[in-house]
């Protein structure tokens, strides 16, 4: 059975220009990440060097510098290239990302879309 420990990132908001009306190509909106990824942790809890983990903090300042930068219309293909970007980059095997638009449906407290990427 495969390992199954997981680094987390939480609660990650960036603003960034999102959505397909046109009042909304024109302001910066707030967009949540929520990201579950697969990391076998035991190497770094043995050397308690960051040298032997996934580094979050890199991980979350790579992001936030790509989705302030960016300028999608969905928030599906905001998702698709962020999970890319852990996958390749920082070479995650399996991740689970959340990406929300809070605010985007009056009466509702948050919208999202929730995937899945790599192999478990």
């Amino acid at each position: 059975m495969p390992h199954q420990d997981k680094v987390l990132i939480e609660g990650l908001e960036v603003r960034t220009v999102i959505g397909i009306y046109d009042w909304e190509r024109e302001i910066r909106q707030t967009v949540r990440l929520d990201l579950e990824m697969a990391w076998d942790i035991r190497q770094a809890a043995a050397t308690d060097s960051i040298a032997d983990t996934l580094d979050y903090k890199a991980v979350s300042k790579r992001l936030i510098a790509f989705v302030e930068q960016s300028s999608f219309g969905l928030i599906e293909s905001l998702a698709e290239a962020c999970a890319a970007i852990v996958l390749e980059e920082f070479h995650v095997p399996w991740l689970r990302l959340k990406m929300s638009k809070p605010g985007a449906v009056r009466g509702s407290e948050n919208v999202a879309v929730l995937i899945e990427r790599g192999s478990r």
